[in-house]
């Protein structure tokens, strides 16, 4: 059975972060000036498509729902290898000489002419495999997103961090300290101000981390590869969308739904220290008394006043507070002709999922969550994502929504 969408693998020889393209005079799309990268070297860098020669992919993206952040990406992309082409000893391999690790790769999938990016980032192993009795060999690709490189490049003094900047500055100026491409980046300016960068050894993305959990946004890598900030008015603003219907009759049919109903990700009591500051405590007494305390304690953030960092903790617990029956994740197969390709080509972090099931005695259980997980899996024979599904990560009021708009229920944050 044919897949519903065109897959495509690119690896990308040339060193840096960037994902762009060789310039080519006189190409209409890679000949532009300033989208086509020059070649660093007399001899160029190749690009290739690996498509044809691709066996398999699996995807990994998303959020961690116990530690309640986001991950790396990965990828692992098993390619038919009959020419030994990826052994770095083959002097005969057109690839020889430009096979190394932190190589750029990109999968995409087009459908309708419109192309989708479902990964973009960095080689970091390559896995040979020569079965007994079989002819092909192949190797398995591992890659991360950039979120390694941000946590191999370390950071002590972060250049014009002074006091009194918003989280998304803060946020800049760590990227322009290890160099990230300003081409790479998507960032709001953010809600909240930070204090003077605290000069302390740590890693650039622990920091990056800091300047996102003090402003109660999200940070992530997308699938294009770009760093992705989203400040926190606009992470409630998120609720405020139309979502796109799961179910078992007329929306986009799924499987294996897998529910949950725990305490694991109840949090009735926030302890959150700023940098030189007093520990700011915030609990929900009603919480604790129905669920025992579950506390969370966060210490030298870069919010500027206490004030912040109560309202952090507040605004942490408030969302965390209360738990119903959940709905983790979900798969979706694509080659069921029900399901809207391109729509599910489409989802990415935050995106909104009404998801509703009937229940063996009739009821239902309708959900509206966001989507914070994509994990693919693709083969010349099948293409299935399972979504890992989350409630808001920060509640607030939102205007004209009938889940997050309600008066007397929906609380306003700060």
């Amino acid at each position: 059975m044919a897949l519903p969408a065109t897959i495509a693998v690119s690896f990308d020889f040339t060193s840096g972060a960037t994902f762009s393209f060789p310039f080519t005079i006189g190409d209409e799309k890679y000949g532009v000036l300033g989208t086509g990268t020059l070649a660093s070297t007399t001899t160029p860098e190749p690009t290739v498509d690996l498509s044809n020669d691709v066996y398999s992919i699996k995807i990994r993206r998303g959020r961690n729902i116990m530690r309640d952040t986001y991950e790396a990406g990965s990828a692992t992309i098993r390619v038919l290898d009959p020419l030994s082409y990826f052994s770095p000893q083959n002097t005969a391999s057109p690839f020889f000489g430009f096979l190394t690790p932190l190589r750029k790769l990109r999968v995409s999938a087009t459908v309708g002419g419109v192309g989708y990016f479902l990964f973009s980032g960095y080689t970091i192993s390559y896995n040979y495999t020569y079965p007994q009795g079989q002819e092909t060999g192949y190797v398995d690709i591992e890659c991360t997103d950039a979120f390694r490189l941000m946590q191999q490049a370390g950071v002590v003094t972060v250049a014009s961090a002074p006091a009194g900047q918003y989280t998304g500055q803060r946020i800049a100026a760590i990227l322009n300290q290890v160099s990230w491409p300003t081409s790479m980046r998507t960032l709001d300016q953010g809600d909240t101000l930070c204090l003077a960068d605290p000069s302390t050894n740590r890693t650039s993305l622990d920091a990056l981390k800091n300047a996102e959990f003090s402003e109660q946004g999200a940070f992530f890598i997308n699938s294009e590869g770009t760093a992705v900030f989203i400040s926190r008015t606009n992470v409630i603003k998120k609720a405020g969308q139309t979502p796109i219907e799961f179910n078992q009759t007329g929306g986009i049919p799924y499987t294996n739904l897998v529910y949950a109903f725990d305490d694991k990700l109840i949090i009735n009591s926030s302890g959150i220290t700023r940098v030189g500051g007093v520990q700011q405590v915030y609990e929900d007494t009603a919480s604790i008394a129905k669920y025992f305390p579950h506390q969370n304690n966060e210490t030298n953030l870069v919010c500027q006043t206490d004030a912040d960092a109560l309202n952090i903790a507040k605004i942490y617990t408030i969302s965390r507070a209360e738990t119903t029956i959940r709905i983790d994740a979900m798969t979706v197969d694509l080659l069921d002709p029900l399901v809207p390709t391109a729509t599910m080509l489409g989802l990415d972090y935050f995106s909104q999922l009404k998801i509703t099931n009937v229940q063996p005695d009739g009821s239902e259980i309708v959900k509206t969550l966001q989507c914070q997980g994509l994990d693919w899996n693709i083969t010349p024979n099948s293409m299935k994502c399972t979504l890992t599904t989350l409630e808001n990560l920060v509640e607030g009021f939102v205007i004209g929504s009938d889940i997050s708009g309600i008066i007397g229920q929906s609380i306003m944050a700060y």
